[in-house]
């Protein structure tokens, strides 16, 4: 189990953050929640990458506009967190997770994202430079973004029936982003590595993960 903790961004901003594991563990890595916050989920993610050696810290993103958000996976839960993100400025929440990053302390940081998560790994990757790996899971923007050049090793994982990302535009990103791992799970949904989802798929999930351990484990 971990523990809250207060960080502090550039601009003075003051976020809470979810931190598993000790300084010293092997690894160091940021996780990057979906729009429902911090919540249960994301508390489990981080307690299962700080089993296998990593210090990890989530910051939680949408502290700029309310603080203590969990949501649950429902209609009023979704609803939310789209009003949420939709009032923070992408500038803003890179703060927060270069905040994050710094927090660990360590000489290289991975970061992981899944949903709203992924798409700001990937900015992350792509906007800032301290990050040494990014693992970017069912990020909807990314199509949007997908020119844009990468400053470390990126790996990304896509459903094959996710609806809001279509195979089509997993394409166009492979044909721009040569060098990144790109990863289509074909019968798995968006949301397919949360447990709490209706759409999770174990198998998907459990090879992905795989994945990710495997992808950091080269690059940090």
């Amino acid at each position: 189990m971990g523990q809250n903790i207060s960080l502090t961004a550039s601009d003075g901003h003051h976020l809470s953050a979810y931190e598993a594991g000790k300084a010293d563990d092997r690894y160091a890595l940021v996780v990057l929640q979906e729009i429902f916050g911090v919540n249960h989920h994301i508390r489990s993610v981080c307690d299962r990458f700080s089993a296998q050696g990593y210090h990890v810290i989530a910051p939680a993103l949408f502290d700029r506009v309310k603080g203590n958000v969990q949501l649950d996976y429902d209609k009023e839960g979704i609803k939310t967190g789209i009003e949420i993100r939709s009032l923070i400025e992408s500038e803003k929440t890179l703060l927060d997770i270069i905040a994050a990053a710094k927090f660990l302390k360590a000489k290289k940081v991975g970061i992981v994202g899944y949903c709203w998560g992924g798409s700001l790994s990937w900015r992350a990757a792509t906007q800032t430079d301290i990050f040494s790996a990014a693992s970017c899971w069912y990020g909807a923007q990314i199509p949007q973004l997908k020119d844009v050049k990468a400053n470390c090793p990126v790996q990304m994982h896509f459903g094959g029936r996710d609806e809001s990302i279509p195979l089509k535009e997993v394409e166009k990103i492979r044909a721009s982003q040569p060098n990144a791992e790109i990863y289509i799970y074909e019968n798995a949904n968006h949301g397919f590595g949360c447990a709490e989802r209706s759409d999770y798929n174990e198998i998907a999930y459990k090879l992905a993960q795989h994945r990710t351990l495997d992808f950091f484990k080269k690059y940090l």
